[in-house]
């Protein structure tokens, strides 16, 4: 898992099954500063996160359990939109 900010969204009409009625958006990996570490990732939403919220991206199986479908072609998943983040140091 790892906390990103999300960016933008896709829209894609043609998509695989395993992916219908879903909310597709575009994650910026965060470092442990909450800022942008030059990478992103494609994240099936599963929680109603927005444009500019800092989320939980869950990847591999365990994004696909969010899916509840052992079959789904999803690979990334945000699972949860954070509050708060408190380093100790």
């Amino acid at each position: 898992m790892y906390l990103g900010k999300v960016i933008g969204t896709v829209v894609s009409t043609s998509k695989n099954e395993s992916l219908s009625g879903t909310k597709i958006l575009i994650v910026a990996r965060l470092t442990e500063a909450l800022v942008p570490d030059g990478s992103t990732q494609v994240a099936v939403d599963s929680v109603g996160a927005g444009n500019g919220e800092i989320v939980i991206v869950s990847c591999g199986s365990s994004a696909r359990n969010v899916m509840r479908n052992e079959h789904s072609v999803v690979d990334a998943a945000i699972v949860g939109i954070v509050d708060t983040v408190e380093i100790a140091g």
